[in-house]
């Protein structure tokens, strides 16, 4: 059903209990829950329901969540996006697409440019502005025979790429693994979920929707918390990050038991940290497309997150991950193109390599393959690179990408992040290369940076890296 549904029947169990503190304050189940059948009574309203599309771009994170969560009870769809996009922005990333923009808090202010209640998919948008509804709340419950594989939720992607794609799925496909996220993480309704970042990933937006669903309370700061972070650890018990983010947590756990860590490898000697710390790691592997794929939870390595089968196709010491379970994206919004492919027997791939799997095994996930770096006749996979360097003290982070050479095709190359100091010396990272890496994995060009640029889940962004190198941004200092 519904995460909305979920939501009301917290609120007439627990109407007090603390459902959502962000920048803007603190809401109950029951306040949100009020907010919730007010903003859908609005959407209704105004035509929004079946086949419609909603848009959503909101700053602060408890708006946008009560938009979101309003849209899927009227039956709409809700697409969540950046706030800091203007109507320009949002043509780019839905085009052709029409969308109906919701950028101011509902149901007290209006939003723009809808769709007839009649209208799917693929009209044009109409230029007469929704009605304004008054804030007052009082009215008819909005409710419609929900199904599992209404379309009820769409996002965002740009992968290590920075291109966004917009992705919909239908309801089962995420609040169906909800039970098994609760199974694997121990998560349940008295715990505190700090879920750190912008709701536009992902990444964030199941984490506060599956907090929501259990009962629990999230803790919403809209972006990384920054000084703030141990006030919020002081009362979460679960936390939901990207690896690159995890040394932070771990510095002053607080009342942390659980990190539950996705979009990206872990990094060497991050569990071992974490035990240290008295918190347990629940690490999992997954794409947008995908959802949830496999999952670690006790550092025994990757292995099919439930309902989840797993092959890894082709010859050699590296294959392509395909997929077959419930919890698969239906495609991309407008026919956009992207990485997802699907076979006649329903099995999907976004492109990711692995070493060979056996079923039962572990999963050895070794990238994405669109990002090989052919040079010589060699196939390098830029995260097996990654993976040594990141133990270079020094190191707090490293992208590589291939850099066009005249006879090799391409080389290796490393942008080294070293955000507090000065780059380890480049004799240091060399040597490291050569004990760790064979020939053709040696980087042959070194770059430093403070900072590398990353997608809104926190991942490097590696194809923006590469063009920054190409233009010869003077940001990029050369080690030599």
């Amino acid at each position: 059903m519904p995460v909305a549904e979920h939501v009301l029947a917290h609120a007439a169990e627990r109407p007090s209990k603390l459902a959502v503190r962000g920048p803007g304050g603190e809401l109950t189940y029951a306040r949100l829950a009020h907010r919730i059948e007010a903003a859908a009574r609005h959407l209704a309203g105004n035509g929004l329901g079946p086949g419609v599309t909603a848009a959503i771009g909101l700053a602060d994170p408890a708006d946008l969540l009560v938009a979101v969560l309003a849209a899927d009870l009227a039956g709409a769809t809700p697409l969540v996006g950046d706030h800091t996009w203007d109507r320009a922005r949002w043509s780019t990333v839905t085009a052709p697409l029409p969308i109906v923009p919701v950028t101011t808090p509902l149901p007290a202010a209006p939003i723009d440019a809808p769709l007839p209640a009649t209208a799917s998919i693929g009209a044009s948008p109409p230029a007469a502005p929704l009605a304004a509804l008054p804030p007052d709340p009082a009215g008819p419950a909005v409710r419609r025979r929900a199904r599992p594989d209404d379309l009820a939720w769409a996002c965002f992607s740009s992968g290590s790429t920075g291109r966004p794609r917009a992705i919909v799925r239908t309801r089962a496909s995420w609040t169906g693994s909800y039970h098994h996220l609760n199974a694997l993480t121990g998560i349940g309704p008295d715990d505190v979920v700090l879920v750190p970042g912008p709701l536009v990933s992902s990444l964030y937006a199941f984490a506060a929707l599956h907090t929501l669903a259990t009962g629990a309370t999230a803790l919403l700061p809209g972006r990384w918390p920054g000084r703030a972070l141990a006030d919020h650890l002081a009362e979460a018990s679960v936390v939901h990050l990207v690896p690159h983010r995890l040394p932070d947590v771990l510095d002053r756990p607080g009342s942390l038991r659980v990190a539950v860590v996705g979009g990206a490898a872990l990094a060497p000697g991050a569990r071992q940290a974490a035990e240290r710390a008295g918190v347990r790691v629940v690490a999992y592997y997954g794409a947008t497309e995908l959802s949830f794929v496999a999952a670690d939870t006790d550092g025994g390595g990757l292995r099919p997150f439930p309902e989840v089968e797993l092959e890894v196709r082709g010859e050699g010491p590296l294959g392509e991950v395909w997929v077959r379970s419930p919890w698969l994206a239906e495609g991309y919004l407008g026919a956009a193109a992207g990485p997802l492919r699907r076979d006649e027997d329903g099995w999907v791939s976004v492109g990711d390599v692995a070493e060979p799997y056996r079923a039962g095994g572990v999963l050895r996930v070794r990238g994405r393959g669109d990002g090989a770096i052919q040079t010589g006749g060699a196939t390098v996979v830029p995260e097996d690179v990654e993976e040594v360097l990141r133990k270079v003290p020094g190191v707090g982070d490293v992208v590589v990408v291939g850099s066009p050479h005249p006879s090799l095709g391409a080389v290796v190359t490393a942008v080294i992040e070293s955000p507090f100091s000065e780059p380890p010396p480049r004799a240091l990272l060399e040597e490291t290369a050569r004990g760790g890496l064979d020939w053709a994995q040696r980087p042959r060009h070194w770059y430093a940076v403070p900072e590398l640029p990353r997608t809104p889940t926190g991942k490097p962004a590696r194809a923006l890296v590469a063009a920054r190198l190409a233009s010869g941004d003077p940001a990029i200092r050369r080690l030599r």
